[in-house]
Order: structure tokens, then C-alpha cells, then sequence
């Protein structure tokens, strides 16, 4: 299907506004979902209500200020696209794009591309850029390797049946160290956290410890979070007393309509993967206090120990995406080339250059006789008047040794 817009309209990339939320609920129900990447998404009724305190909590530091960050492209009056994004640490080094909707009759990856890349321009403080997608999105793999998006990692999700939690509750988990999570033992699972990914994975992610500390304002949002939407969340860590470090970290969301299944994420050391039929009881044991649902946790492909156990349990896998990562190197690649051939050396470093004439090593306290010819140039360089000086101080000096042995003699 063509456009039927003229061809000579320019695009104009530019933040959200307030009428542009029926182009963005017409983009999310008719758009091209292929290319949108796994990420969350407000609703547009909850979207409507609360735009305006968005709007107003994006201009001045504070933390909310991100919550909803997105810019649509538009042409003459018809929205073609929208983009979503959000710093992914608190140091905000590394953003994540949440989502990209493209209309079906614009061309994906011109208005993909160019949206992508206002973001890459806009946001100067964004060192790494990270997003998810399904493996099987052919056309969104090639869009975003267009623009400098690489492989980073592969992500598997899977889910436990109700009856499968049921039987994993029955063992008796092994955990005698289990421990709730409080802001004190951020050091613990940011150590936790850095030794259970591969080097390359912990740069793109670029997390430090204050990334594991919640604030009194983000403990409050989240009561409200969970009370809107009728959700618990449940977090806790093993610690070994030996190594005084923290070996197994794990957080579900547990859903108390029924409705939706309960989300885990596990996080354990690599030393240690016999924890994970203990962590699995004890998530199945908290999950019976609700209702039955099952329960859906990702591995990572640098995980292999929880791949093999889920599929030794019967773990149904739901999804397989595929992490991906640009760097800040792209954008000098993609900037304007500046050739070093037209540079002239010999005027950059001018001022190293010999002004004159190298003297020889040694000091003499008698100049030594010079010809005519160089008698004239002597007298203008800093070497006679050091000597000139070096003369006049030794004046001096005899002057104050006579007047000295004179008040001696008297």
C-alpha cells in the first residue's frame, strides 16, 4: 500500500504532545508490531489521565522525570511513527529503547531510521543504547543493524505450570542464610550482580551500587504501583557467612487477581548453581499463598546451568529474544570524517621549533670571543644578556665583599 501524502513534505521528528495520543493509540493498534521490541508500554487510558503531570515532571531533575520519554515522526499532519525510551542505570550511561510503532504505509526503515537516530543525537548523556526483540522479527533485526545495533546476548523465557510449582513445593528448600533485602546489602548483590554476567554484558549495563538501592520515593511509588494494579513483590538473597558475600538473589511479582502469571528473576553466582532447585522451591512455596498461576523467568545464553535444569523440570519455553547494543563509537564512525593529510605539521608545532642558533653544552663565566659577523646577532639573543647579568650580579658581589672587610678593619 502507498502513501498518499506528497512527496515533497519533510519529516519532522519532535517530542510527544498532548494531541498526539490518538495518533499513538491509532499506531498501537494498526501498527507494524514487528518492529516494536519487548518492553512495557502505558496503557493509553492511564496514558491520557496522567500526561500532563508527565509533561510537567520532564522539565526539572527528579525521579520521575523519565518516566515517559518518546518522540513521534510526523509529515504533514499524519504520524508515521513513535518512539519510546528510558535510562536503563541511574547514572543514565546506558538507555534502553522500550518501544518503536511504525505505521504500515510509511517506510520502515527510513522513519525507524531516522527516529532512532534523533534519540542518538538528542540524548547526549547516553554513552550505550540497549533493546530487546524477538529472534523471528526479520525486518526489525534490520532495521536496528542498520543503525549500528550488534549482538549483545540471547534471552529465553520460559514458564512453570501451576501443577509443576505445586510439586516444587513439596521439597524442602536448603536455605538456611535467606535473608531479606534492604538498602544495606546493595554492595552484596551489586557484587553479586558483576560476578554473574560476562565482562562485555556488565559494561553495556554499566550498573553500580547505588543501582541497587531504592529511595523513599521509589518505595512509595511502588506501594502505589502494587496497589493499582493488585500485585505483590517478594525479594530476598542468600548469603554465604564464609565468603561474607552474597551468592543467590531472587525477586517475583506475584499477581493476587489471578489474572496475569507471577514474574521471577533469579540472579546466581556461578560458583553456586546448585541453588537453583532451592531458589525454585521457595518461589513455588510463596506462590501457593496466591493464585494458582504459573510462573515465567528468563535465562540468558551465558547461563547454561538454569537452561538445563528448567528443561530437566519441564519448564515450557514461551519466547527467545535477542538483546542488542550500540555504542557511543558508532556515532564517530558516522560523523564527519576530518582527513589528517591537510593538517601542516610544521606551523601546528611551530612554537617547538629552534628560534635560533643551539649553544653548546657548558657555562662559561667569560664570554668567548665571537666574530664580527655574529657580533651583531649576539647582542640580541638571550645568551648575552644571561652573561650580561651573570657580570653585573658578580659586580655586585665584589662591592659587598669590600664594604664588608672594610667595617671588619675598622
Amino acid at each position: 500500500m502507498n502513501s498518499l501524502l506528497p512527496r515533497n513534505l519533510s519529516l519532522v521528528i519532535r517530542p510527544v504532545q498532548y494531541r498526539d495520543l490518538d495518533g499513538i493509540e491509532r499506531l498501537t493498534q494498526d501498527s507494524y508490531t514487528d518492529l516494536s521490541p519487548k518492553g512495557s508500554f502505558f496503557t493509553m487510558q492511564w496514558l491520557r489521565h496522567w500526561f500532563g503531570l508527565l509533561k510537567f515532571l520532564s522539565w526539572f531533575p527528579n525521579p520521575l522525570q523519565y518516566r515517559f520519554c518518546g518522540f513521534v515522526a510526523e509529515q504533514g499532519r499524519m504520524l508515521l511513527g513513535m518512539i519510546q525510551v528510558s535510562p536503563f542505570n541511574r547514572t543514565r550511561s546506558t538507555w534502553r529503547i522500550d518501544r518503536v510503532m511504525l505505521d504500515r504505509t510509511a517506510d520502515k526503515l527510513g522513519v525507524g531510521s531516522q527516529l532512532l537516530r534523533h534519540c542518538f543525537e538528542s540524548i547526549l548523556e547516553a554513552r550505550t543504547w540497549l533493546l530487546e526483540i524477538n529472534v523471528n522479527d526479520v525486518d526489525a533485526l534490520a532495521l536496528y543493524r542498520q543503525n549500528g545495533f550488534q549482538r549483545l546476548a540471547e534471552m529465553t523465557y520460559w514458564e512453570i505450570s501451576p501443577e509443576l510449582l505445586r510439586e516444587l513445593a513439596q521439597a524442602e528448600p536448603d536455605l538456611p542464610n535467606l535473608l531479606p533485602v534492604s538498602n544495606a546489602d546493595a554492595p552484596l548483590l551489586y557484587q553479586l550482580d558483576t560476578a554473574s554476567m560476562p565482562p562485555l554484558v556488565r559494561q553495556v549495563f554499566d550498573r553500580h551500587t547505588h543501582d541497587f538501592k531504592t529511595s523513599l520515593f521509589g518505595v512509595l511509588a511502588d506501594a502505589v504501583k502494587q496497589w493499582v494494579t493488585k500485585t505483590e513483590v517478594v525479594s530476598g538473597y542468600v548469603f554465604e557467612p564464609q565468603r561474607k558475600a552474597a551468592i543467590g538473589y531472587f525477586q517475583v511479582q506475584l499477581d493476587r487477581k489471578g489474572e496475569n502469571p507471577h514474574v521471577a528473576s533469579l540472579t546466581v553466582h556461578p560458583a553456586y548453581t546448585w541453588l537453583y532447585p532451592e531458589l525454585l522451591s521457595q518461589l513455588a512455596r510463596i506462590a501457593q499463598d496466591f493464585p494458582q498461576q504459573g510462573l515465567q523467568l528468563a535465562s540468558s545464553d551465558y547461563q547454561p546451568e538454569r537452561e538445563e535444569y528448567l528443561e530437566r523440570i519441564g519448564a515450557k519455553r514461551i519466547e527467545h529474544t535477542l538483546i542488542m547494543s550500540r555504542s557511543v563509537w558508532h556515532k564517530i564512525r558516522e560523523s564527519k570524517f576530518v582527513s589528517l593529510e591537510g593538517i601542516q605539521w610544521p606551523e601546528v608545532l611551530q612554537g617547538l621549533q629552534p628560534a635560533r642558533k643551539p649553544i653548546p653544552g657548558g657555562m662559561s663565566w667569560v664570554p668567548k670571543p665571537q666574530p664580527a659577523s655574529e657580533r651583531t646577532a649576539a647582542n640580541k639573543s638571550e645568551t648575552v644578556a644571561f652573561g650580561s647579568q651573570q657580570f653585573h650580579n658578580m659586580d655586585t658581589y665584589r662591592q659587598s665583599e669590600s664594604s664588608e672587610a672594610h667595617q671588619e678593619n675598622n
